[in-house]
């Protein structure tokens, strides 16, 4: 098969020899965390406040599920990256030039308007604590900037260190708030079974929050982050699956006790938030009025680490994606994740490029509005994405490309083909409600 290029690709899986394991260890954690903390962003939060405000508990059981989806799709990414010594879109080439059709207009068209959401995500909570200080707009792009700078002149060894500071404040502030508001753990208890509630359109708000607990183009990265990390053989495939298990437990604690928040604090009183991320502002305001000015604060410093760790984790790992694409579209015949390790592509010009691109021009986007046909756009691919990365992983990790003992089984297929099904219908769902009448 012939990649982006035309140059011959060899497709079979390599030899899987002196690759002894590694003992599986808590002192290897890192990629996990940084996943968890990238693909939880403060809209994922608002969606999970929302779904306890209207359902109360439950929908407890969707957001369980929706965590073992997506351990099953960054599992899969990163036995991809170990198994074959490839990177996931050296795989993807593989398949055939319309993978790397999709990924150019994706990225390019995605890191543009995601580019200003995330900077205005990690502005609001800045200008609630210091209202006085400068604009949102001002706030939005120091957030930026200081992303920039600070995934540009450090490696992979010092963001990890830096991600996983910021996910102990946002664990510390999601537990706390938890507790704070007394769950009722019978209820909460009665959330795991799976109920669906008495609602219209209830089957599609299940689907919907299953599929937004933490799933971005962040899953992707993972195996890429694998790479980052080291872990570059399969020697490494029981580290990494021990790693992908504490991403997801922690994004569930963080989804658990957000729903926690939602049915007891706003599903009681009747308190109805805004979507997306100003509904975090509305909520700081209730936990105010309901337990004073200084929870109230320390939830606004959890919400700045979320935010401002999905800005980070999608200007590092998209970043990568995007340097190993140009690596291989650039003529190399195959994309090795020890080039991953060595941190060569975090100094590359492809890089930095993007990174330029996730934070320079979006800045234009906060002070004119996003354009309404670009937001369409923007909305059909994002929607188009997770079922594009949970088909091409079943197609690769069931064909001779990966080694045979590391293929897939009746589990990881059976996970795979539900989160595939389960992002088509959302995909779907989101193309059939965009506003086509006015795009034309």
């Amino acid at each position: 098969m012939a990649d982006t290029t035309g140059n011959p690709t060899h497709t079979e899986a390599p030899s899987d020899t002196d690759r002894t394991p590694h003992r599986s260890s808590w002192r290897y954690i890192g990629p996990g965390i940084v996943v968890a903390a990238t693909g939880v962003g403060a809209g994922d939060l608002v969606a999970t406040l929302i779904a306890g405000s209207n359902f109360g508990y439950t929908l407890l059981w969707a957001a369980v599920v929706g965590c073992l989806v997506k351990i099953s799709l960054a599992e899969a990414a990163g036995r991809w990256h170990l198994a074959t010594g490839r990177t996931l879109f050296d795989g993807w080439a593989s398949l055939g030039r319309w993978t790397t059709y999709f990924f150019v207009v994706y990225v390019v068209i995605w890191g543009f308007v995601y580019g200003a959401a995330a900077m205005s995500s990690s502005a609001l909570p800045l200008q609630a604590l210091f209202p006085d200080v400068m604009s949102l707009e001002a706030w939005a792009i120091a957030c930026g900037l200081v992303g920039l700078v600070f995934v540009w002149f450090n490696k992979y060894a010092v963001f990890e260190k830096v991600m996983t500071v910021l996910v102990g404040v946002m664990f510390v502030v999601t537990v706390y708030l938890a507790v704070r508001v007394a769950p009722n753990l019978g209820d909460a208890f009665a959330g795991l079974l799976p109920v669906l509630p008495d609602e219209k359109d209830s089957v599609l708000n299940t689907l919907g929050l299953i599929g937004g607990v933490g799933g971005t183009i962040t899953l992707a990265a993972y195996g890429y982050w694998v790479n980052a990390k080291g872990w570059t053989d399969s020697g490494w495939m029981k580290v990494m699956r021990l790693d992908n298990r504490v991403a997801y437990l922690t994004t569930g604690i963080f989804v658990v006790a957000m729903l926690f928040v939602g049915a007891e604090l706003l599903h009681s009183a009747n308190v109805a938030l805004a979507s997306g991320d100003k509904g975090l502002i509305q909520l700081g305001d209730i936990l105010e009025r309901e337990y004073g000015s200084a929870t109230a604060k320390f939830f606004l410093i959890g919400f700045f680490a979320t935010s401002f760790t999905s800005l980070i984790g999608v200007w590092h790992g998209v970043s990568l994606m995007f340097a190993d694409f140009v690596a291989r579209y650039r003529g190399r015949e195959a994309a090795s994740g020890t080039e991953v390790a060595s941190g060569e592509r975090e100094r590359s010009w492809p890089f930095r490029a993007y990174l330029l691109w996730l934070t320079l021009p979006p800045i234009v986007l906060l002070f004119q509005g996003e354009p309404f046909r670009l937001i369409i756009i923007y909305g059909v691919l994002g929607a188009a994405f997770m079922p594009f990365l949970a088909l091409t992983l079943i197609w690769l990790l069931n064909s001779a490309r990966t080694p045979r003992e590391w293929r897939n089984g009746m589990l990881s297929n059976g996970m795979l083909a539900l989160a595939g099904l389960l992002f088509l219908v959302l995909c779907v769902k989101q193309i059939w409600d965009q506003p086509w009448a006015d795009f034309f």
